[in-house]
Formats: C-alpha cells, sequence, structure tokens
C-alpha cells in the first residue's frame, strides 16, 4: 500500500493535481477539505476539538487502508495548527500494515500563488479565496509548519496538472488499480 501525500501552499495545485493523479492510477482520493468540512461544521478551524478530531479522522483513514492494502492519494497544506507529531504518526500507522507513505512536495512562486487563490473554484470549496487572506495567513505565520521530508518535487508552474500527475506516477512507478474506485457501486 502506498499512501502519495501530496503537499503544498495554498494555491499550489494541490486537488487539481491530485484529481488527475486519481484519474491516471484509480487510486481513492482523500483530500485534505473532506475532513477540514467535516469537522469546521461543529468546532471552529484551529480550536482544540477541531485539532483533535482533524487528525484523528486523518489518521484513521490512513491505518485503514493500509490494513486493507487500499492505495490512497492525500493532499495536504501545511499549516501551524497541525501537530508537529503528524507526519511521524502518519509513517507508524501506515508502516504498522506494511504500507509506504511517498511524501510529493508541489511548489508554486508567490506570484503565482496570489494570482491563484482568487479562482472561482476555490471560493465554491471553501478554502482560502482572497489575495488579502492568503496574505495576512502568511503574514501571521499561518502557514508556518516544519519541514516535511520530500520524496519528489513537483513545480505547477512548469508543469501542468496532467503533466504533473503523469510525472508522479512514472517517477514512483505507481500501478493503477484496475477498477476505478465508486462511491457508490451498482448492485449486483
Amino acid at each position: 500500500m502506498k499512501l502519495i501525500f501530496l503537499y503544498g501552499p495554498a494555491a499550489c495545485g494541490k486537488l487539481t493535481v491530485a484529481r488527475q493523479l486519481s484519474a491516471l492510477t484509480n487510486y481513492p482520493l482523500f483530500h485534505n477539505h473532506l475532513v477540514l468540512d467535516a469537522v469546521t461544521s461543529v468546532f471552529s478551524f484551529g480550536s482544540e476539538p477541531f485539532v483533535r478530531l482533524r487528525s484523528f479522522y486523518w489518521l484513521a483513514m490512513f491505518e485503514e487502508a493500509a490494513r486493507q492494502d487500499r492505495p490512497l492519494i492525500f493532499t495536504f497544506a501545511p499549516e501551524r495548527t497541525v501537530p508537529d507529531s503528524f507526519i511521524e504518526e502518519t509513517r507508524a500507522v501506515v508502516e504498522r500494515h506494511g504500507g509506504a507513505v511517498v511524501f510529493v512536495e508541489l511548489q508554486v512562486s508567490p506570484e503565482a500563488q496570489m494570482r491563484r487563490v482568487e479562482n472561482a473554484d476555490r471560493k465554491a470549496s471553501k478554502k482560502i479565496h482572497s489575495r488579502e487572506v492568503l496574505g495576512k495567513f502568511i503574514a501571521g505565520g499561518g502557514a508556518d509548519y516544519r519541514p516535511i521530508p520530500t520524496n519528489l518535487v513537483i513545480d505547477t508552474e512548469v508543469l501542468a496538472p496532467e503533466a504533473a500527475a503523469q510525472a508522479i506516477v512514472e517517477a514512483l512507478a505507481l500501478e493503477p488499480l484496475s477498477e476505478p474506485h465508486v462511491m457508490y457501486p451498482d448492485p449486483a
């Protein structure tokens, strides 16, 4: 089992690249905002219950996927409310079941990040979607996080999402699953 851990700053293209990667590999996509949206529907971002529950749900999903030998794509935006122990805990729950975590860093220049942050799809997804908010977030240390190990670096200004996903498949020698993941399979 491989957990493809795509990470990078806001508006670097994590979800866009992850969707392309999922299409190429048939790996399920467990993106960052699935849990953020669920937990923030009850608790404020950054609150103690939010931080605890977000980590709990992320780690529980990783562990069960590893237990079931199910490859998985995950997107992660490093920021200060994530516990420093999260990376080690992620590795531990996946490796405990014979899996491996592969860290793929997506990079983007600050100028491109500011241009991309106002894309309409970001607002619809409840992501940071204004230059002003992103600027305050960065200036206030919101994007601060300890260094994350990197197995592969992709510059999303140089590679379009499709090419970035293909580069990940090739660099990591990912074997596609024979069947795509479907949320609600047809009854047999």
